[in-house]
């Protein structure tokens, strides 16, 4: 089974698993179905897959726990899925990290479409820009990869999304709603809040490797920018 075209579909709703993988099966990818959330976690560990589509309500261990662990060794791209509204900014947010999310009930259609986008940008042509004004820092589009002094930055896809954005134009301030609009192509409503977190674990990861400047900076009652130069 090729892993770089593998989908893992976490759903302990035997219907709506099988529905899933019809669809994504349709559309060229391979599948493998886990309706029990630590069988699920036992597999990545052995396996990560290409992506996950991941249900938040699951026996065994749900799916925050799974997405939870799974974040402690991979960046693996992860959709939730859920019913419940009110997760979603923990689920993009600080704790989960997720990439992206559905809420049930959802059209096939959608998921299969949120999946492409995800994979594209991960198959996007290489690009390898290094700031001139910078030389530690190296972005690869191609890989989502950023590199500070040649040490690679754990990021997930949504956090390297949002740092390229900002580093491919130094000094400009981007609002929420423009960093929404440039990460999120489907339009969805997403809070501030939830960019602020997605900032905020950037940041973190950022100074763990970069402490002498604070490259990702907040403009008071506008939005964030990136500057290389102090």
């Amino acid at each position: 089974m090729n892993v770089e075209n593998l989908i893992y579909i976490v759903e302990d709703e035997v219907k709506l698993a099988r529905l899933m993988e019809d669809y994504l099966m349709a559309a060229g990818y391979q599948t493998q179905t886990f309706y029990d959330g630590q069988m699920a976690f036992n597999a990545i560990k052995q396996q990560a897959p290409s992506l996950i589509l991941l249900d938040l309500m699951l026996p065994g261990m749900d799916g925050i726990e799974v997405a939870k662990h799974t974040r402690e060794f991979s960046n693996v791209p992860i959709i939730m899925v859920t019913a419940k509204v009110e997760e979603v900014d923990r689920l993009l947010g600080l704790e989960i990290g997720a990439d992206d999310y559905v809420c049930k009930p959802y059209s096939p259609k959608e998921v299969v479409a949120r999946v492409k986008a995800i994979l594209r940008r991960a198959g996007q042509q290489p690009v390898i820009d290094v700031q001139p004004s910078s030389e530690l820092i190296q972005v690869d589009e191609a890989k989502m990869i950023v590199q500070i002094s040649n040490e690679k930055l754990d990021l997930t896809a949504l956090e390297f999304q949002m740092f390229l954005v900002m580093f491919n134009e130094p000094g400009r301030i981007y609002s929420r709603q423009q960093l929404m609009d440039a990460i999120y192509n489907d339009h969805r409503v997403v809070s501030d809040r939830t960019i602020d977190s997605h900032i905020k674990k950037l940041r973190k990861k950022i100074a763990a490797t970069y402490s002498d400047h604070d490259l990702i900076q907040s403009v008071y009652g506008v939005g964030y920018k990136y500057e290389p130069n102090q």
